[in-house]
């Protein structure tokens, strides 16, 4: 059946799971909870955070949430890396990630291609 009668957020746990199982030493997750509710994501974030422990991560994200306890944030814009450090020095010295979070903050989505082009009108001005 490879998976198909699973929702997304069911696929994301089983992969989170097979991560464990694997023990790899670097893992690599795309949008680890973009399909998940939030009682789930709190539920998967508590195993990524057992599962990063000694190894090196790399998150593919769009929610501050999924981020924000990283030891390095890249702040990408056009492809390019515009900024990097952890969310407190992100917030004080780029002015692209403080208003990614303010939209964050105020239940915008980055995940919405709409959201995204106003973000991105936005930080231009």
């Amino acid at each position: 059946e490879a998976g198909g009668g699973l929702s997304g957020g069911e696929r994301q746990r089983l992969s989170v799971a097979r991560a464990i199982i694997k023990n790899a030493p670097i893992l690599i997750l795309d949008e680890p909870t973009s399909s998940l509710d939030a009682i789930s994501e709190e539920i998967v974030f508590a195993a990524l955070r057992r599962l990063r422990a000694g190894r090196t991560t790399i998150v593919i994200a769009h929610r501050l949430s999924t981020v924000r306890d990283a030891d390095r944030i890249l702040v990408l814009d056009g492809g390019r890396i515009a900024a990097q450090g952890r969310h407190e020095e992100l917030l004080k010295t780029s002015q692209l990630y403080r208003r990614m979070c303010a939209r964050l903050s105020v239940g915008k989505s980055l995940d919405d291609p709409e959201s995204v082009d106003e973000l991105i009108e936005a930080v231009r001005k």
